[in-house]
């Protein structure tokens, strides 16, 4: 079983402990305290009692994370999946931000504290969230992932996520799924693919292909 720097994580996080491991993820549970401030924003401090199950496959196939006493309202209003989990991002999205140091004290940085900051925000504060917020489920997906791909259409997109499932050397010989009218090998386009190719895996957009045509 891979720990993904959880002793690390489980010291910054004392009030953290492991939960007994299910087979293919290691499973941490307990309460979440942090204190931030981002921008011009109010410093809060808050904490909430969370369970996080991290996959083997960490982090091309991301943590599931449940807030376990019902602290956060159960609406789309405040990000919560059908299945009870904490919606925290896109998964390139939030795979981008891990690239350089993948473990869990850098998920927990980069992406649950900013999630569970503008959560206590809204809660204390009301409106929307201070970071902005994207539809739920497919429709926001296809909105970050084009603004990743600086994409316009949902054709260029589903397109782009095609050839990166690809071999490269396949890949380049399709056409350029930003519509030039060129092969992928020698448009512009390829610089952008070539950088989200060192992202993740052909499998992750494998799955992200699949995800966006069901």
């Amino acid at each position: 079983m891979k720990l993904h720097g959880a002793i690390e994580f489980l010291k910054d996080y004392p009030e953290m402990s492991f939960s007994p491991f299910k087979e293919g993820q290691l499973t941490l549970k307990g309460t979440f305290s942090f204190i931030a401030k981002y921008d011009n924003g109010p410093v809060i401090e808050d904490s909430y009692k969370i369970e996080i199950m991290v996959p083997e496959t960490f982090p091309f196939d991301l943590p599931l994370v449940t807030e376990l006493e019902k602290k956060i309202p159960r609406d789309l209003k405040h990000h919560i999946n059908p299945d009870d989990s904490l919606c925290i991002g896109s998964p390139l999205r939030v795979i981008m931000k891990l690239y350089d140091s993948p473990t869990l004290n850098t998920y927990a940085e980069r992406c649950l504290v900013p999630y569970l900051y503008a959560i206590s925000h809204k809660l204390i504060y009301g409106g929307a969230f201070v970071f902005g917020e994207l539809e739920h489920g497919v429709d926001g997906i296809f909105y970050d992932y084009c603004d990743i791909f600086g994409l316009t259409k949902p054709k260029q997109l589903i397109g782009a996520l095609l050839v990166l499932s690809k071999k490269k050397r396949d890949a380049n010989k399709n056409q350029c799924p930003c519509n030039c009218g060129n092969r992928l090998g020698i448009c512009k386009f390829n610089i952008k693919i070539n950088k989200l190719r060192k992202v993740a895996p052909r499998s992750f957009y494998r799955k992200q292909y699949e995800i966006l045509t069901y």
